[in-house]
């Protein structure tokens, strides 16, 4: 058994804490998913499927794939929380649970009776992660990933966003809060023993993916936004082609395989050093750039049309 291999069958960080969910869709899953893979006993309690469907969340409606990847190894339960036997079953499960994942709005948390309060009165060890779309005063506002992205300044023109950044982003927030409610509860002092409770926003996720471009990293005129010569995608013979050389060193590899003079690297923000890169690799094929970037040590990486 190699170390690698050994770190992740036998060193499971959260082996025995138990997590209960009730967040559907996307971002409480994808946590789940990784607290899973950490070692933690998960079970979650779905909604009761309608006649004919194996499962009333969202994802696994519409996209079943990506449903079942997210749920391997995780226990499921169906049961409606607003029926006398749905509680039973959910309250069953938080007499045991270390940390309850929920992804309804405050107000939809009162009438299930799972208000932080109420909780941290019945089960003072629990500790709770509730994801939200906004914070503050816009916590009861509808939205999804789409809007978050878009209050952040990552939707650009009509073209969709190429992945679900807010929802991902928010499903790495939730991991990091159940860490820290973890450690939190832990620790030795007044709170030793007692629960946490830990909000996670989705929109706070996308503006956290977002400071790159907020700090100007990403616009037009940025090193990393199109300004830097060896920091662009540009057309290839047969394809395209993503440039990485950023670092002087790369930059001075990909000029000199250019044919450019050596001291052309100092000048990679010229249009002439754009135009004389992207003439050379307009004649190179993705074969040859992935040779070129394997024998000069060039970060590049070639795509279809």
């Amino acid at each position: 058994m190699t170390a690698s291999h050994a770190n992740s069958s036998t060193h499971k960080a959260l082996k025995g804490i138990r997590v209960l969910t009730l967040a559907l869709n996307l971002p409480g899953p994808a946590a789940v998913m990784r607290l899973q893979s950490m070692g933690a006993k998960c079970t979650k309690l779905e909604p009761v499927a309608t006649a004919g469907m194996t499962t009333a969340d969202p994802m696994g409606i519409y996209k079943p794939a990506a449903y079942d990847v997210m749920h391997e190894g995780v226990k499921v339960v169906q049961a409606d929380l607003k029926s006398e036997r749905g509680q039973a079953s959910l309250h069953k499960q938080l007499a045991q649970t270390d940390v309850l994942i929920t992804s309804f709005r405050p107000s939809a948390l009162v009438k299930l009776g799972l208000a932080w309060k109420d909780l941290h009165q019945r089960y003072p060890a629990l500790c709770v992660v509730s994801i939200v779309g906004s914070p503050g005063l816009r916590v009861e506002e509808a939205g999804h990933d789409l809007t978050y992205q878009a209050d952040s300044g990552l939707v650009n023109g009509l073209d969709m966003p190429a992945s679900l950044y807010a929802d991902m982003g928010g499903s790495l927030f939730t991991t990091e809060a159940v860490l820290q409610a973890l450690l939190l509860r832990q620790r030795t002092g007044r709170n030793q023993g007692k629960g946490v409770f830990h909000p996670v926003a989705l929109s706070d996720a996308s503006a956290y993916l977002a400071l790159p471009r907020t700090w100007g990293l990403t616009a037009p005129d940025g090193d990393v936004g199109g300004a830097h010569a060896g920091y662009k995608v540009y057309p290839c013979k047969n394809g395209r082609v993503a440039v990485a050389a950023l670092e002087p060193h790369f930059a001075a590899r990909l000029c000199e395989a250019a044919g450019l003079p050596k001291q052309t690297a100092m000048h990679m923000h010229k249009r002439r050093t754009h135009e004389a890169i992207a003439q050379f690799l307009a004649t190179q094929t993705r074969q040859q750039l992935d040779k070129l970037a394997s024998s000069q040590d060039i970060p590049l990486h070639t795509l279809p049309r």
